[in-house]
């Protein structure tokens, strides 16, 4: 019988499949509630989801190549259990080929008839047996084809990065996206020092190092129970949050006293930083669309010990309240985007994003900061942040909004930011970080100005 874990992971794919959910919403949704699994079966169904998407496009390369049946014409299911069969055989070198087969062969008994069973038992065995002469497309004729088959990503995304960066380093982004990164988690100071969550923490994960841009940056592997599980999570000392995303805001740089407003505050990563920052002390607003999240982030401020944040349900489509005009010292809109610098840990967007949704993501994104312009106080500043490596969504959103409002400049004062981070900095004044070269997210980040 296929186990419970590679059901789950046959299940987490067929519904991401569907649409409209995200990876880390299921696993979310799915592991909080499904107590069959153990702590070894669900190290496995990360191991496996990841891993399938993190390799799709080469898995349905070889698949493609067996089988005498087109990709296209497989049932989304069985081609799902094949990746997952195909992936332990090529990558998981502690599952034995038999048992890799034998439990895939068993799922496809349970979704399709008699034929596709010997179809896939077939070209599972084939593929064990001789994957690693399948040919690859040829580099000179199609170098395209042959990144994205090799690196496993789409032929839109590759294309892209070859006319900006070349062979090399496209090659090199691809590596990085491809390995699974370290989690990463930031001190809130409010109730621990980094040095104390280190000492603390060097029990309980593997490999603890210390960021080396963010000044409150803890990295580790293989935590030996899930994170919320950990004392130190419970008891409020770190937020998980990759380092990238922690020199953000402090980019924003809020201080003790002011009002500031996370626009897009999601679950709170960063709106818990900039109260941490605040020391506790001033007015800051959690924004955003969905109740639910704001329900959630709540909860987390209150895991965080932090006491100085309102919530506020709005709609930044919509326009705001003429109480809202001028009134906050400091604002963070990290604007919805395509995900492209968060890859290696939403592999999933390789394969569910296209070349046109950058178009309509800057179209929203430009709306936005047109919406929170007359918000910022004279003086005040207005940061922008998105979690994407496209010009699209970064330098020309930005453009645009600066040619539609003078009355907004660049800020060059870094004063909120180290002085190793400020190596991150471009001649343009842009904060870009990427994962192949500092290993952190891939972010794009600017402070605005309010001059007038």
């Amino acid at each position: 019988m296929a186990d419970t874990a590679r059901k789950t992971s046959l299940y987490i794919l067929d519904t991401l499949d569907k649409g409209h959910i995200t990876l880390d919403s299921i696993i979310d949704e799915l592991l909080s509630k499904d107590t069959r699994l153990s702590r070894k079966d669900r190290t496995l169904v990360h191991a496996l989801v990841y891993g399938v998407l993190r390799w799709q496009g080469r898995l349905d390369w070889i698949i493609d190549y067996f089988s005498k049946t087109r990709l296209d014409k497989i049932d989304p299911r069985v081609l799902n259990i094949l990746r997952l069969g195909l992936f332990q055989i090529i990558f998981l070198d502690r599952i034995p080929v038999s048992a890799a087969v034998n439990t895939s062969v068993e799922m496809v008994k349970s979704v399709a008839a008699p034929y596709v069973v010997r179809f896939a038992n077939g070209l599972l065995r084939r593929a064990a047996r001789e994957y690693e002469h399948v040919p690859f497309p040829d580099p000179e004729n199609d170098p395209v084809s042959a990144l994205a088959v090799k690196k496993s990503h789409p032929k839109w995304l590759i294309k892209r990065w070859l006319d900006r960066f070349g062979s090399i380093e496209t090659g090199q982004i691809c590596d990085a996206i491809n390995t699974i990164p370290p989690i990463t988690v930031r001190c809130n100071t409010l109730k621990a020092r980094r040095k104390k969550l280190k000492i603390f923490l060097e029990e309980y994960v593997e490999k603890v190092e210390i960021t080396a841009y963010a000044p409150n940056g803890i990295s580790f592997f293989s935590p030996k129970k899930p994170i919320p599980e950990l004392a130190a999570f419970k008891d409020g000392l770190f937020q998980v949050q990759d380092e990238a995303a922690q020199l953000v805001t402090l980019l924003l740089n809020p201080r003790p006293g002011e009002t500031v407003l996370d626009a897009c505050a999601g679950l709170g990563g960063k709106t818990g930083h900039i109260a941490q920052m605040m020391n506790s002390h001033g007015r800051l607003i959690a924004m955003d669309k969905n109740k639910k999240k704001l329900g959630r982030l709540e909860s987390e401020m209150y895991r965080l010990g932090i006491s100085i944040v309102t919530t506020r349900t709005h709609d930044l489509n919509e326009p705001f309240n003429r109480e809202d005009h001028k009134k906050f010292d400091r604002i963070l809109l990290d604007a919805p985007c395509s995900g492209l610098g968060v890859l290696r840990r939403n592999p999933d967007a390789k394969w569910r994003m296209s070349e046109l949704d950058l178009f309509d993501h800057q179209k929203r994104q430009s709306e936005f900061l047109d919406n929170l312009a007359d918000l910022v106080k004279p003086g005040g500043v207005l940061v922008y942040a998105v979690c994407s490596t496209e010009p699209e969504e970064n330098e020309s959103v930005i453009k645009g909004f600066l040619n539609k409002h003078s009355e907004f400049a660049i800020e060059k004062s870094l004063d909120g930011l180290p002085f190793k981070a400020r190596s991150l900095i471009t001649e343009d004044g842009y904060f870009k970080t990427s994962p192949h070269l500092h290993n952190m997210d891939g972010f794009f980040s600017i402070p605005m100005k309010r001059i007038m």
